[in-house]
């Protein structure tokens, strides 16, 4: 098991992620379309850079939301490999049967 205060600082960037993507968007917007004046331009650089930087989507890590495990996580079901297969084999993941061959 994750430690608990990671789990939740990830929860807060997703929240943080879901609050301020429209600003993040239009700033950056207005950053990369070349038409806009220069001085417009650096304005929504410096504006971009005073957004808090766990709004932004790449600071959000993936992790299983049973153990808050960092790695191996299948994004598909939001579990860990070891949680996944454990519950697959219990059949509690509809669809999904232990494969034989």
């Amino acid at each position: 098991m994750a430690k608990t205060s990671t789990v939740e600082r990830n929860k807060k960037r997703r929240r943080m992620v879901k609050s301020a993507a429209p600003k993040r968007a239009k700033l950056k917007a207005i950053i990369m379309d070349r038409d806009t004046p220069d001085e417009e331009r650096y304005a929504a650089v410096v504006k971009l850079s005073q957004v808090p930087r766990n709004s932004s989507k790449v600071r959000i890590r993936n992790r299983c939301e049973l153990t808050g495990r960092p790695r191996a996580t299948y994004r598909k079901f939001k579990m860990a490999r070891n949680k996944l297969r454990e519950y697959a084999s219990k059949g509690m993941i509809p669809g999904m049967v232990k494969s034989s061959w």
